[in-house]
């Protein structure tokens, strides 16, 4: 039984984290570590999980939690994990980490949209978690750098087609939607209920922090530069994320040779679920699950792809990619402990 730790676990991401690890089969949860709740038990912050985690939540020490566990998940606002995470890998732990600290391998990338990196010589050793893309990387991996949610709900159906050279990279344009749960649990006047009820807008339009990480992915896996205009909007739901991308083909290609080229490359992969005969996909339809459900339509008057994708910001979007990196980081089955039936409604 493989020990583990989450380091931030009171926020959303690590509630959840929470939640999916105390009902997996092959670890045991050792350790919650918490800033503003020390001292407190789990099921008294979130009395859902009353009678299922009754861990108190600690002071985070790297001594400590050295002893208690094997894997890491660092469930942190930006920049923290980059203080604690060395440490922890100089004692032998696998670390997973849910902030963007080690997504980039570009150190300058980095610090032009977030801080300047005070651990940069780790991101040339961390591995993006995309479970589907980067399964052998992930594999060796004792450091994974956890996507974003929008990156996962945009790269999902993105890499396949440009890996294939069937779309033209200059003409992406991604509309994405999230619920407000993205947005974290710290106290906002943006996510008050008044104030998200009744509203539904953009923001950070042009300007977000995930749309850096998309394009290093996208332009690593064409070979060459990807610039794509990304606008996220907020949603009022407290989970999910529904992304619409547009983008030109650079060769003629049919609904069917999209479909095939996608159902190909994720073939046995059990969390994508390709939609057919040009069904969108519904947020709805994956909340509390690790999948990600893709759907594919041609506009062959403007010659223009359609692709679509929803996931549940904070299962596959953070929490539940984070488990399925951890299962392949063991040598688990990936789907361990992830096999939540979703909910008709």
């Amino acid at each position: 039984m493989t020990r583990v730790a989450v380091v931030g676990a009171t926020g959303y991401a690590g509630a959840e984290l929470v939640r999916i690890l105390s009902g997996h089969p092959s670890v045991e949860l050792t350790a919650l570590t918490s800033r503003q709740h020390i001292g407190e038990r789990f099921d008294a912050i979130f009395p859902a999980l009353a009678g299922r985690v009754e861990l108190i939540c600690e002071k985070y020490n790297a001594g400590t939690l050295g002893d208690q566990a094997d894997v890491v998940f660092t469930a942190l606002p930006h920049q923290l994990p980059m203080e604690i995470v060395p440490e922890l890998l100089k004692r032998g732990k696998k670390v997973v980490d849910l902030s963007a600290d080690f997504r980039f391998k570009d150190p300058d990338r980095y610090a032009r949209h977030y801080q300047p990196h005070t651990a940069g010589d780790l991101l040339q050793q961390a591995v993006y978690g995309l479970s589907e893309v980067y399964l052998d990387e992930i594999r060796g991996a004792s450091l994974v750098g956890n996507p974003g949610c929008y990156p996962t709900s945009v790269l999902l159906p993105l890499i396949p087609l440009v890996k294939a050279d069937l779309l033209d990279p200059a003409t992406i344009v991604v509309d994405a939607k999230s619920g407000v749960s993205g947005a974290g649990r710290s106290p906002s006047l943006t996510t008050l209920f008044s104030e998200v009820s009744e509203s539904f807008k953009p923001y950070k339009v042009a300007v977000h922090r995930h749309n850096p990480e998309m394009e290093e992915v996208l332009s690593a896996e064409a070979g060459t530069g990807i610039r794509i205009t990304f606008v996220p909007h907020l949603v009022p739901m407290s989970r999910g994320m529904q992304t619409t991308i547009y983008a030109g083909f650079r060769k003629a290609a049919r609904r069917e040779d999209i479909h095939h080229c996608l159902q190909s490359f994720y073939d046995g992969r059990a969390f994508i679920r390709m939609r057919k005969d040009g069904l969108p996909p519904d947020s709805l339809h994956v909340r509390g699950t690790n999948y990600c459900d893709i759907g594919v339509e041609v506009d062959t008057r403007n010659n223009r792809l359609i692709l679509m994708s929803a996931i549940d910001n904070l299962v596959k979007g953070a929490a539940g990619q984070a488990v399925q990196n951890m299962n392949i980081m063991l040598g688990l089955d990936e789907t361990t402990g992830l096999m939540q039936m979703p909910y008709p409604l």
